[in-house]
């Protein structure tokens, strides 16, 4: 199995507490930055309940989803950035952070709709890293009606082409193969980390810490749940359709990213009606961890 399926983070049939009125914090490099304040999010759905934050804000609602190997965590520092300009919502889907796995069938869809029902009174952007993007592009073409915008970090496309891997993300490919087999799911959390946020053609370590103890820390939740990967699927073939979203969309991918994803997503943003692609310079895929600034300020003009 490939380390990326159809554009989606790896993974085989493979969090955060919250305070509200308080305010969190969050890193920039070595500081940290005041969150807006923030209080729980509790969307309940069948047998369990997906635990999200709300950050207040003046500006439109703006919903942050997150990748596969993460969880809402990972938005924090963008949040934290974007101020008051935006009024954020994050949340982990079932078998992320703090939301458990769920037994019964579902959709992540579903669940996103039942979520921007319960915290938006007019269209919401959607703002989506890898996964998250795929699940973005997929509510658009469902209920475009709930859908003010999109900002897409290298997503998922759900119905989009196999692509050839390069020699670089091929090896890891390997490597992933065995230490999955072997069951060695320490191994598999530190070689997608260096994968994903890192970049395939990176030196391990190119990011250090807080960051880098921070994604370790995340994915090895998803790991322990061992959430199928194709759990929650919409069933839509997004890649076909795009030319259906009529919502403004920025699509932006790291130039350090597999180059098969750098490319896909450069020709989204082009097929897309009102679409633009922005590469960004010096990170991986994970560029909202990585340059969360950057990141914010594609938000920012994307709202504006």
């Amino acid at each position: 199995m490939r380390p990326v399926a159809n554009g989606r983070d790896r993974r085989r049939p493979r969090h955060e507490n919250l305070r509200g009125g308080s305010g969190q914090m969050a890193f920039v490099g070595r500081q940290t930055v005041p969150v807006s304040e923030s209080w729980p999010v509790r969307i309940e759905r069948e047998g369990l309940v997906l635990v999200g934050d709300r950050f207040s804000g003046t500006g439109p609602v703006a919903v942050f989803l997150h990748a596969g190997v993460t969880d809402r965590r990972s938005w924090n520092q963008v949040i934290g950035l974007l101020g008051r300009s935006v009024e954020a919502v994050t949340y982990d889907r079932r078998g992320f952070g703090q939301t458990p796995a769920s037994s019964a069938p579902f959709s992540h869809v579903d669940d996103l709709l039942v979520l921007l029902d319960a915290v938006a009174d007019n269209p919401a952007w959607l703002v989506g890293s890898s996964m998250g993007g795929g699940l973005a592009l997929d509510a658009a073409l469902t209920a475009p009606e709930l859908v003010a915008g999109l900002v897409l970090i290298a997503p998922a496309v759900s119905g989009g082409p196999q692509f050839e891997l390069d020699s670089d993300t091929a090896g890891f490919d390997r490597l992933l193969d065995d230490a999955i087999e072997n069951k060695n799911l320490e191994e598999v959390n530190r070689l997608e980390t260096w994968l994903w946020l890192d970049g395939p053609g990176q030196p391990e370590g190119r990011v250090g810490p807080p960051v880098r103890s921070l994604a370790i820390e995340m994915n090895e939740i998803i790991l322990r749940n061992d959430v199928p990967e194709d759990s929650g699927t919409s069933g839509l073939e997004a890649w076909g359709r795009i030319g259906d979203i009529r919502a403004p969309t920025i699509v932006a991918c790291g130039d350090l990213d597999i180059p098969s994803l750098r490319k896909r997503s450069q020709e989204l943003g082009e097929r897309l009606p009102f679409g633009r692609f922005v590469e960004l310079k010096g990170v991986a895929h994970l560029p909202q961890m990585e340059n969360p600034a950057e990141v914010a300020n594609l938000v920012r003009q994307a709202v504006s």
